[in-house]
């Protein structure tokens, strides 16, 4: 029996057919509006022939402009519309990266270089993709030389802009370009991280009188993050061996968002000595920080009662996979007062006998799971926990999803008595 002739055989015979300068017309009428077919040809031929290096710049040159060309519909239409799904903002991203990656890794054509640059300024300029730290890192790998990055320089600096001038300031501090980067550096001194970055340079200059003068006066007149200017400060200070200094400053790090990790590391810093001076400071501050850091830090100082108090001050978490500190806490503090954290738990439970979707009932059944642990583990009251959990099932017999989640998490679910009108 003859083998039945495919599409593909006769395409071939007629590729066969073909003269060399039909095949190339048709290879480029076919790549001309088609940027990935335009990219899939020249990795096919650089893949199989053996090119000049001028050759192969120039490849690697036209493979840099079929991706750009390739992402352009997507990031103009991010641009203009300020965003979009995550899969359209993912692609442009992995396509830029592969550009960045052929730029940093040849020597494309300084030509084609800045022509791309020249594609991406708008864009940078606009500001309206939500791309900013892909298209800042497209720009940088344009550039190779000390000319490239003068001229990135001043076309960032010729925006206008606040952020654009912060990469044209960075990038004239790189060059060595002192004049330029004083004169950007003197339009803005606000932020704590203008006064770091001043001073630093002062400092890498061999300047120290007025690096230090700088960091000093961030201190008092800066804002935002401070927390570079303070390190900057501190180690000054443990270099002049001026520990006072040192703890004060490492002091006023701490209790800037206070957290557990913050307290620990600067009681570790301290000497018996001076925890004994700092100790009653720092608990003064403890209400400046978050909830669930006060919470952590009472039980790392073992103060349970404040502990409680707090817990019992905040929400019991109330999405399916919640666990965080919180439960683990009040797991901890069951033996030491389990009415009080059986009345957080039970709390997880509100609105128990309401219609729900079953993710909630899902919930609920891991909330109920620690009021049963409770009361049988820790508070031994077996007839408490068939009391309150046949009250609750015969409430929502109604309900078979709520019936069938709870019964996939307490074993006994569905031995358990029914019982109406009890009190718990």
């Amino acid at each position: 029996m003859a083998k039945k002739k495919t599409n593909t055989d006769s395409l071939i015979e007629l590729l066969e057919a073909a003269k060399p300068k039909m095949l190339i017309e048709l290879i480029v009428k076919l790549a001309e509006n088609q940027p990935d077919v335009h990219l899939e040809c020249f990795n096919y031929l650089k893949k199989h022939l053996s090119l000049s290096p001028e050759q192969k710049s120039r490849s690697e040159g036209e493979i840099v402009m079929a991706l750009w060309r390739e992402l352009y519909s997507d990031l103009y239409d991010l641009d203009e519309y300020g965003g979009g799904d995550y899969d359209k903002e993912d692609g442009v991203t992995d396509l830029m990266q592969e550009i960045q990656k052929i730029l940093e890794n040849s020597t494309v054509e300084e030509e084609v270089r800045r022509k791309l640059l020249d594609e991406v300024e708008p864009f940078i300029d606009s500001g309206n993709a939500g791309m900013d730290d892909s298209l800042y890192d497209l720009a940088y790998a344009t550039c190779l030389s000390d000319e490239d990055w003068l001229n990135l320089a001043e076309m960032l600096e010729a925006m206008n802009k606040d952020w654009p001038t912060d990469h044209a300031r960075k990038i004239y501090r790189k060059l060595g370009d002192r004049k330029k980067y004083l004169e950007l550096r003197q339009k803005k001194m606000k932020y704590g991280n203008d006064y770091h970055d001043l001073a630093t340079f002062y400092w890498d200059e061999g300047n120290r009188k007025e690096a230090l003068s700088i960091a000093e006066k961030g201190m008092k007149n800066g804002m935002g993050r401070m927390d570079e200017l303070r390190t900057f400060l501190s180690d000054r200070a443990l270099e002049d061996g001026n520990r006072e200094y040192y703890l004060a400053i490492q002091f006023e790090q701490a209790v800037d968002h206070l957290t557990l990790e913050k307290y620990k590391s600067f009681q570790q810093m301290c000497t018996a000595e001076e925890w004994l001076l700092f100790e009653p400071k720092i608990v003064e501050q403890f209400d400046t920080s978050w909830a669930s850091e006060q919470l952590k830090i009472r039980m790392e100082r073992e103060e349970y009662e404040e502990a409680l108090a707090l817990l019992l001050k905040s929400n019991y978490p109330c999405h399916v996979g919640d666990s965080g500190e919180a439960l683990l806490i009040a797991k901890q503090l069951e033996e030491r007062f389990p009415e009080q954290i059986l009345t957080y738990y039970l709390s997880g439970l509100v609105q128990l006998n309401n219609n729900a979707p079953r993710k909630e009932y899902a919930r609920l059944a891991l909330v109920m799971l620690k009021v049963r642990s409770l009361l049988l583990d820790v508070m031994k009251d077996e007839a408490r926990w068939k009391v309150f959990a046949g009250k609750v099932k015969g409430e929502n017999l109604r309900k078979p999803a709520f019936q069938e989640e709870f019964s996939r998490v307490i074993a006994e679910w569905g031995e358990l008595v029914l019982v109406k009108n009890a009190q718990f």
